[in-house]
């Protein structure tokens, strides 16, 4: 992947489970869900803000957890997406942005739709093996530990590189 291909995205899209938990869910005796977040993920969705860089979890669930996260980011969310590649189509389209503008972070075969349809894919260390096969980059870092920070630091030099001072502005 060449810094030239991350310096136009204007669009961030990511799964939520696998990409930004580590895939794993504690359920208690009630029914209630929780999972573990990487904070860095947070301060990097600041970075991507600053950088007018929007970002989106899209998710085949409907999860409380996932809405509080996303508001938690001040990300905005699509759940319930049976059809992952339909809805980046359309949110490319609402948005007025080439599929080169975009980005999406994918860990497994249900995400494989939305990787095929933006110019950029990426993946966590720990994704299925079909995903990291069409990944255009594979994190070092594995789901849930920082997969959307690492990302965003690509991103950042990639703007930085790209631009005669270096600025990334």
């Amino acid at each position: 992947m060449a810094l030239d291909d991350l310096a136009a995205i204007r669009l961030v899209l990511t799964d939520f489970d696998g990409v930004l938990t580590d895939n794993r869910v504690l359920v208690d005796q009630d029914g209630r869900e929780a999972v573990f977040c990487n904070r860095a993920d947070g301060l990097g969705c600041d970075l991507l803000r600053a950088a007018g860089i929007e970002v989106l979890i899209v998710s085949t669930e409907t999860n409380p957890v996932v809405a509080a996260r996303a508001r938690k980011l001040r990300v905005g969310v699509l759940q319930a997406v049976d059809d992952k590649a339909a809805a980046v189509a359309g949110l490319l389209a609402e948005r007025g942005l080439r599929p080169e503008e975009a980005l999406f972070i994918g860990n497994d075969v249900n995400d494989l739709g939305a990787l095929t349809t933006v110019g950029v894919a990426v993946c966590p260390a720990d994704a299925h093996a079909d995903v990291r096969a069409v990944a255009a980059h594979v994190t070092g870092a594995v789901g849930g530990s920082g997969v959307l920070r690492e990302v965003t630091d690509l991103l950042l030099a990639a703007r930085r590189a790209a631009t005669p001072d270096g600025t990334g502005t």
